[in-house]
């Protein structure tokens, strides 16, 4: 696998100044390019050009297959749905094999930054009823691949564990985490179920503005046609528990993926914490509690479920 050196401001700016004809050295009056920066720190191969556009470069192969692929998957995305998808103002490869697109910057603020109003979550129940209607087999002549179901059995036995840790150091009640392998099993996900997931959906890739509308979703390279309840788990930490499931709601999911999802981020946000606090994982500490404390605000749909019935889809 071809592995990219890091790249520089130097390399970013001799990359778009073709791009940008009109930008001039301030103290020369040369051609100089686009004010450029790194979106924030540890995100070195993603960088703002001047104020409206953003650079992604692949830093390997695999990155870049997808990246590609992202270009004809977003084409194929925007019609059903009410949020933005960046559009590329240009593409190509900024190392031998190794691509890079230059975006459309989506106006707004992070679903970490900005509380979600009852009209956003109308905006999410869109983005999911529109990833419903992408014809599954259009998405796989993209090469979208198939993604199977995680275990949540599985899942809940590390969380357990993790939960105990997290309780001894004072960040957790472990008791929260009543769900049992009977609960786990019935939650299970249904074979037959697969959809075009963005699989991605956490509160960096969801464009919130002030008001509380989402206005997009950004980086759709992990795109899978699989689980459902992945998207709906993401949101949940996104943007919390509540909303996330109302919305779902909204887009036709009954209780069974809801609530498949709330407990898939309720677990994935017990681990992380976890793994951040014990040195084994990377992240903001401040930010993943958040995460945590959003995927378990409770939620009246666990208290009034009867899975007696078919919860399609």
């Amino acid at each position: 696998m071809t592995q990219a050196p890091t790249p520089t401001a130097d390399t970013v700016r001799r990359l778009v100044r073709p791009l940008h004809p009109q930008s001039t050295g301030h103290a020369t009056g040369r051609a100089a390019g686009p004010d450029v920066r790194p979106v924030r720190e540890g995100h070195e191969y993603t960088w703002w050009v001047g104020t409206e556009q953003v650079l992604r470069l692949a830093p390997d192969r695999d990155a870049s297959a997808r990246r590609r692929r992202e270009l004809r998957l977003r084409d194929l995305v925007r019609p059903h749905l009410p949020v933005t998808v960046p559009v590329s103002v240009a593409h190509g490869d900024w190392a031998p094999g190794l691509a890079y697109t230059l975006d459309t910057a989506v106006p707004g603020g992070t679903a970490d930054e900005h509380e979600v109003s009852a009209v956003g979550e109308a905006d999410i129940a869109g983005l999911l009823g529109g990833l419903l209607a992408v014809p599954v087999r259009q998405a796989e002549a993209l090469g979208v691949p198939h993604t199977a179901p995680r275990s949540l059995d599985a899942l809940r036995r590390m969380a357990v564990q993790a939960a105990e840790r997290l309780a001894a150091a004072d960040e957790f009640d472990a008791t929260r985490l009543h769900l049992t392998a009977s609960g786990a099993a019935q939650l299970a996900a249904r074979h037959g179920a697969a959809v075009l997931t963005h699989h991605g959906l956490d509160g960096e890739h969801v464009v919130v503005s002030a008001d509380g509308r989402v206005r997009g979703v950004l980086d759709w390279t992990e795109a899978a046609l699989g689980d459902p309840a992945e998207d709906i788990a993401g949101l949940a930490a996104a943007v919390g528990s509540p909303a996330a499931v109302r919305a779902a709601t909204l887009a036709g999911y009954g209780p069974r993926p809801c609530l498949r999802g709330l407990w898939l981020a309720r677990c994935d946000t017990v681990l992380q914490l976890a793994g951040r606090i014990e040195g084994r994982a990377p992240g903001s500490l401040p930010l993943l509690r958040s995460r945590l404390r959003r995927a378990w605000e409770p939620i009246l749909l666990e208290r009034v479920t009867d899975f007696k019935e078919d919860d399609t889809p």
